[in-house]
C-alpha cells in the first residue's frame, strides 16, 4: 500500500469561512413566516409613530454628517435643503434613518435602497439602450427590513402633496395608492417563476401608458418632452454641454463652485502628477469591470476632469465628472466619479458585508436593478490630503430623466405613486422574500391604511426639522449658501 501524504493546508484556507449555507424552504413555508411576522410588528402598527421623548438634535444629526464632506460644499448642501420641507426630506435620510430605528421590524430583509423618496426614481438607457424606470440613487444602500424603505417612500409622497398643496383627503388617496400599489405589486412578483422576476423590467412602452392614464393633456405633453429630453442625455450632448477648447485642447468648463476644474481644486500639484493619479484612478476602477467592458473602457483616452455637485442630499460628498475621448472628438465618453461614505443605515442595521463602500453601492445596484449602466464599477483611492475614500463610477448622462414633481397635480402624482410603489416592489422582490413579504401584507387593505397614516405623521415630524435647520440658519449656527 503507498503511503499517506499528509499535505500541510495553508493558513489562509484553513481561516477561510465555509460558503453560506442557502436554504430552500416551500412557498408553503415561505408564506407562514411571513404570516409569523405579524406578531412582531402588527401591519396596523406601521401607523403608530410618535417622535422619542428624548429624540436626536436634527441639527446636530446633520452637522455630523457633514463633519466627512467638503467644507465649502456644506453651506450649499444646507441652502438646498431650505429651499422647502421637500427638498429637507431629500437631504434627510439620516434623520429618518434613526427614527425609525426605534421601531418594531419585521424580520423581513431586502436589499434596501435606503433613501427611497420619490425623486430617487427614474429613467435611463439599460444596456440594449432602451429607456427604463427603476430606482436610480443607492448611496445608501443596505440590507434591512423592506418597511423601512416603503415607509420613506409613502411619506416622501405626504411632503410633495403638501409642497404642492394639495389637501388632506388628496393626500389620503395618493399616500394609500402608493402602498397599495407596492403591496399588490409584490403579490405579482411573489407568483412569478425565479427567471421571470429577474429579467422583468418596467420600460418606456409602460411608462407612456402610466403618463397616458393617470395625466391629463398638459401633463402627456410635458411627459413627453421629458421623455426626448431623457432620450437625448448622453455623452455626445454633455460634451457640447460642458466642455470648450481652450489653446487647443479640449476641457471642461469652469462653473464655481458647481463645477471645478481638477487643476483648481488640486493646487500647487502638477499639471503631470494630476493626470498620473487621474490615469492611476481609471486603471483601479477599470479592473472591477468584467473582461468585454473593460476592453471597452480601453478604448477611450484620459482628456480632463472637474469636481461637480449633485443632488440635494449627495452636496458636500465629493463627485467628480471624467472627460475621456475615443477616435476622435465626435466620440467623447463622461464618467462620473461618486464619492460612498458608510451608508446612513449603517449605525441601526450594522455594517455592509463588504469593505469598500464604492463596492456596497455597486453590488446593492446590481441587485435590485433589472439592467445597470455598463461602465459601473468602483475604487478605492487616496487624496491629496492622504486620506483614502471610496467612489464608485458610472457613465455621467445615460439617458436618464426624472420626474418633475413641481408640474403634478393629484392625479398625476398619483399615478406616480402607483409607478413608484409597483417599482419599489420588483426591488425587493429581486433581493428578498418576496413570498413572505406579500403573506406578510396580505389582500386586505390594513397595511396601506397604516403607511398612509404614518406619512402624514412623519410629514408633520419633518416640517418641524425643516423649522429647526432654518431656525439653525437664522441664529447663524450653520453657515448657508443659497441661489445655486
Amino acid at each position: 500500500m503507498a503511503a499517506t501524504v499528509q499535505r500541510e493546508v495553508p493558513k489562509t484556507a484553513r481561516q477561510r469561512p465555509r460558503p453560506k449555507v442557502v436554504e430552500h424552504l416551500t412557498p408553503a413555508e415561505r408564506a407562514d413566516r411571513g404570516k409569523e411576522a405579524r406578531a412582531t410588528a402588527p401591519r396596523s402598527a406601521h401607523g403608530e409613530w410618535a417622535p422619542a421623548s428624548d429624540r436626536f438634535d436634527v441639527v446636530e444629526l446633520l452637522e455630523e454628517q457633514a463633519a466627512s464632506r467638503v467644507p465649502e460644499l456644506v453651506p450649499l448642501r444646507y441652502g438646498r435643503m431650505l429651499v422647502s420641507p421637500f427638498t429637507f426630506y431629500r437631504g434627510a435620510a439620516y434623520p429618518m434613518a434613526a427614527d425609525l430605528a426605534g421601531e418594531p421590524r419585521t424580520g423581513l430583509e431586502v436589499q434596501l435602497c435606503g433613501d427611497a423618496h420619490l425623486s430617487n426614481f427614474g429613467a435611463f438607457a439599460a444596456p440594449d439602450r432602451r429607456l427604463i424606470f427603476s430606482i436610480n440613487d443607492f448611496d445608501e444602500t443596505l440590507p434591512g427590513p423592506f418597511e423601512w424603505d416603503v415607509k420613506r417612500l409613502v411619506a416622501s409622497f405626504a411632503v410633495a402633496g403638501r409642497d404642492r398643496g394639495f389637501d388632506a383627503r388628496e393626500r389620503e388617496t395618493i399616500n394609500r395608492t402608493v402602498a397599495r400599489s407596492y403591496r399588490e405589486a409584490m403579490r405579482t412578483y411573489a407568483a412569478m417563476p425565479n427567471m421571470d422576476l429577474w429579467y422583468s423590467r418596467i420600460d418606456v412602452e409602460q411608462i407612456a401608458a402610466f403618463a397616458a392614464q393617470h395625466g391629463g393633456k398638459k401633463q402627456r405633453k410635458q411627459f413627453e418632452r421629458n421623455l426626448a429630453k431623457a432620450q437625448s442625455k448622453d455623452s455626445m450632448r454633455a460634451f457640447g454641454k460642458l466642455t470648450t477648447v481652450i489653446d487647443g485642447e479640449r476641457r471642461i468648463i469652469s462653473d464655481p463652485p458647481l463645477i471645478v476644474p481638477i487643476e483648481d481644486v488640486a493646487t500647487g500639484v502638477e499639471r503631470a502628477e494630476i493626470e498620473k493619479a487621474v490615469r492611476d484612478l481609471i486603471r483601479s476602477y477599470r479592473r472591477t469591470l468584467s473582461p468585454d467592458r473593460r476592453r471597452l473602457l480601453e478604448r477611450y483616452r484620459y482628456v480632463h476632469a472637474a469636481r461637480k455637485v449633485v443632488g440635494v442630499g449627495s452636496v458636500g460628498a465629493r463627485a467628480w465628472i471624467v472627460l475621456m475621448l475615443g477616435r476622435d472628438d465626435a466620440d467623447p465618453l463622461f464618467l462620473q466619479v461618486k464619492e460612498a461614505q458608510a451608508s446612513v443605515l449603517e449605525p441601526y442595521l450594522g455594517k455592509s458585508t463588504f469593505a469598500k463602500h464604492g463596492q456596497r453601492v455597486v453590488e446593492g445596484q446590481r441587485l435590485t436593478q433589472a439592467a445597470s449602466d455598463i461602465l459601473l464599477g468602483w475604487i478605492r483611492v487616496a487624496g491629496v490630503d492622504g486620506v483614502s475614500r471610496d467612489f464608485y463610477m458610472r457613465q455621467l448622462w445615460d439617458g436618464k430623466g426624472s420626474a418633475i414633481v413641481e408640474t403634478m397635480n393629484p392625479r398625476t402624482l398619483n399615478g406616480y405613486g402607483q409607478l413608484c410603489g409597483h417599482t419599489l416592489a420588483k426591488a425587493h422582490a429581486r433581493s428578498g422574500d418576496g413570498i413572505a413579504i406579500a403573506s406578510y401584507l396580505g389582500s386586505g387593505d390594513s397595511f396601506d391604511r397604516a403607511l398612509a397614516s404614518f406619512a402624514e405623521t412623519y410629514a408633520d415630524q419633518n416640517e418641524r426639522d425643516y423649522a429647526a435647520l432654518k431656525e439653525a440658519a437664522r441664529s447663524g449656527r450653520i453657515a448657508v449658501e443659497t441661489g445655486l
